[in-house]
């Protein structure tokens, strides 16, 4: 490797590790502000907290790896031209491209690390993280009932207006809904006043209500007398509840049973996955027009008619050969059908419009991982031109450039996934629509800068107008 080549890649890679090293902290703090919900209150040690963020940072890299490549190139390009060290190595005779060569192999090879991180880290790292957010989320401390919301807790709703106490163990305008056993709320407790009491070391939590009114639904056989609502109510001074919490904090933060996610599967997974739902979903729909079509009673026809050479001309319509009451009969009877296909046309369209959202998701999750390797390509073509064109290194400008360049990359590629999984929109172009209208873009100003041009040429763009002016002036003055 040359003296140059070296110096340049050098220069690269420490803008590229700081830039990556800076976005990923700021990723990972919006991670932590987003999940602190489902972190807070939960009584989890450090160990776990790390795994969280562990295992939801590789999640993290599709976003951070571009920009970070877009915003090194900008800033180490720029730096050079500002600098002054790009015309030193044209007055030498090397062009833009000869001195983005080095580079341009390490960003193939972070490309290729890239689109295997997609493949294998990633899937694994959604597996655990999805998982883990499922077990954290079963984690219910026994003090913790929130106020002003119906807080599960064992076999009982518990709803608290105020906390009050050192430990916010005095509750005010408790409510409670007692689940039965066959299911449904039919008992319901009210308190003015209420108070946990209760040791870390115990199962049991007790809940002493104080100045309240018990209500009873009674279930009663007889449908008739449901109507009437009977109910039993009662009055205490003060009422226990005891509450198992054994349960609670026995959760098993290893349990990985959940694996119903697109984001978890490999390329070799996600081509069978599409494979096999894409025809258990054409399968289930010729079933489905098949069930139609012969409820409909169309295969009865070529049964019960015989097409004759000529049709005979009928003024009168099928209900006039019946009486009123008969005709009335057919016409209810046969809206009734109709209006039972609709229904179950209705209930199944839903039914296919999600089985149909699900294999676009599984489609656009098998390109995101070329798509990733490609971007960080084109990405790269696209910075470093426009570094050189800018002329302006360090964090401000660069800095302010990029993020524009890759919202507009980021946000193309959200409202085409969104369109996608909605189906008016090819999953295929969806995934790769960022991407290409990034391409040209870097081709233009990979142009622009090896022919020492400007970031856009408003005198091309004024030019025509001038010309047209000067032939108005010209007709103007053979008119006169």
């Amino acid at each position: 490797m040359k003296i140059l080549d070296r110096y340049i890649l050098v220069s690269y890679l420490k803008t590229f590790f700081t830039v990556f090293v800076i976005l990923m902290f700021i990723f990972v703090l919006q991670t932590i502000w987003l999940y602190i919900g489902e972190l807070a209150g939960k009584d989890l040690d450090a160990g776990i907290i790390f795994k969280f963020l562990l295992y939801f940072s590789p999640k993290l890299v599709p976003l951070v790896l571009p920009l970070t490549i877009l915003l090194s190139s900008i800033m180490t390009f720029g730096s050079f031209a500002e600098n002054y060290e790009f015309a030193a190595m044209k007055s030498s005779g090397i062009s833009l491209q000869r001195a983005m060569r080095s580079l341009t192999f390490f960003i193939v090879l972070v490309s290729l690390t890239a689109f295997f991180f997609a493949n294998n880290v990633i899937p694994a790292a959604e597996f655990k993280s999805i998982n883990l957010r499922k077990n954290i989320a079963q984690l219910k401390p026994a003090m913790a009932i929130s106020e002003g919301i119906f807080n599960e807790v064992g076999d009982f709703n518990i709803k608290v207006e105020k906390k009050t106490g050192d430990n916010d163990q005095f509750l005010n305008d408790v409510i409670i809904h007692q689940k039965s056993l066959q299911g449904g709320n039919h008992t319901v407790i009210k308190a003015t006043r209420g108070e946990l009491v209760g040791s870390t070391e115990s199962e049991i939590l007790s809940l002493i209500l104080r100045d309240g009114n018990y209500y009873d639904e009674i279930q009663q056989n007889d449908p008739s007398k449901r109507l009437n609502k009977p109910f039993a109510k009662s009055y205490f001074e003060e009422y226990v509840i005891n509450i198992d919490i054994s349960s609670f904090n026995d959760v098993d933060m290893e349990d990985e049973n959940f694996r119903n996610s697109q984001n978890m599967l490999k390329i070799s997974e996600l081509t069978q996955s599409i494979d096999s739902f894409s025809t258990s979903y054409n399968e289930e729909m010729r079933k489905f027009a098949d069930v139609i079509y012969s409820r409909s009673g169309a295969t009865q026809f070529n049964a019960n008619f015989t097409p004759a050479d000529t049709v005979a001309q009928i003024d009168n319509t099928v209900l006039d050969f019946y009486d009123a009451e008969r005709g009335e009969q057919i016409v209810n009877l046969a809206l009734g059908s109709v209006n039972a296909v609709i229904s179950t046309v209705n209930i199944k369209k839903q039914e296919f419009r999600a089985n149909a959202k699900q294999l676009n998701k599984f489609e656009i999750a098998l390109h995101e991982k070329y798509v990733l390797a490609f971007a960080c390509i084109i990405l790269f073509f696209v910075g470093a031109p426009l570094g050189a064109i800018i002329r302006k290194g360090g964090m401000g400008l660069p800095m302010v450039i990029a993020i524009l360049v890759f919202l507009t990359y980021h946000f193309i590629g959200i409202f085409a996934k969104n369109s996608a999984q909605d189906g008016t929109m090819s999953p295929l172009l969806a995934s790769w629509l960022s991407s290409l209208v990034m391409l040209p873009l870097g081709i233009f100003f990979t142009y622009r800068a090896t022919t020492d041009q400007g970031l856009l040429a408003f005198g091309n763009l004024i030019e025509p107008f001038n010309k047209l002016l000067k032939k108005l002036n010209l007709i103007r003055k053979e008119t006169k």
